[in-house]
């Protein structure tokens, strides 16, 4: 289902045809968690997700992906907005529209972050209750 909301000059949509890839992988090659990631990798992650992206008219300035079963449970990944962009609220905007979205609301969501951890928390994020009862397997 792909939905779409426009809040002043900018406009929120998960239509999945209108993502700008060469923006998506320039960006988290420039990122600390995707730096050590292939384009390819980014573009086969970005095709299995639910994503997000914001349009400034015609162009793409901010995205995230959520991977989820629609039903329990979702991981927030590869949010962002361009530089450029960035102190207009749109981020809290993109983070509304995602938490709302059908299929990720009521989901229990989580995201791992090093320096945005202030703006998840005006959306009820918190550090974890009972670290200790969650794993990892890192790549292999």
């Amino acid at each position: 289902m792909i939905r779409e909301k426009t809040l002043g000059e900018f406009t929120f949509t998960t239509d999945s045809e209108k993502i700008d890839y060469e923006v998506v992988v320039d960006f988290l090659k420039r990122s600390y968690w995707g730096s050590h990631l292939a384009p390819e990798t980014i573009i086969r992650a970005i095709k299995n997700s639910l994503c997000f992206s914001v349009y400034f008219g015609d162009t793409m300035i901010g995205f995230a992906r959520v991977v989820t079963d629609y039903a329990r449970f979702a991981y927030l990944a590869d949010v962002f907005i361009l530089e450029e962009h960035r102190g207009k609220g749109i981020s809290k905007n993109l983070m509304r529209f995602i938490i709302d979205y059908p299929g990720v609301k009521g989901c229990k969501i989580m995201l791992a972050t090093k320096d945005a951890h202030g703006l998840y928390a005006k959306f009820g994020f918190k550090t974890l209750d009972e670290p200790w009862k969650y794993m990892e397997l890192k790549e292999w």
